[in-house]
């Protein structure tokens, strides 16, 4: 537990919006891949990522269609 990530997404598409950066901290549980899950503060933003960064996106609640990030940042 600890680890952190600051996942980009990029802007909304078809406008000139910047990149939107949420910062992702480990839950101690792991997702359906089998590798961490982190989260937001808010529990909204849910991702799996792997030991390589790569990034699988969790839906949180219903009817949710979460964005793909463009890169995952490893924090300290």
């Amino acid at each position: 537990m600890g680890r952190r990530f600051a996942l980009t997404f990029p802007g909304e598409p078809g406008t000139h919006a910047e990149q939107d950066v949420v910062v992702v901290e480990d839950t101690g549980t792991t997702g359906p891949g089998g590798h961490p899950v982190y989260a937001d503060a808010s529990g909204i933003v849910r991702a799996e990522i792997n030991e390589q960064g790569a990034v699988r996106m969790l839906a949180s609640g219903g009817h949710q269609t979460p964005r793909t990030p463009m890169h995952a940042e490893p924090l300290p």
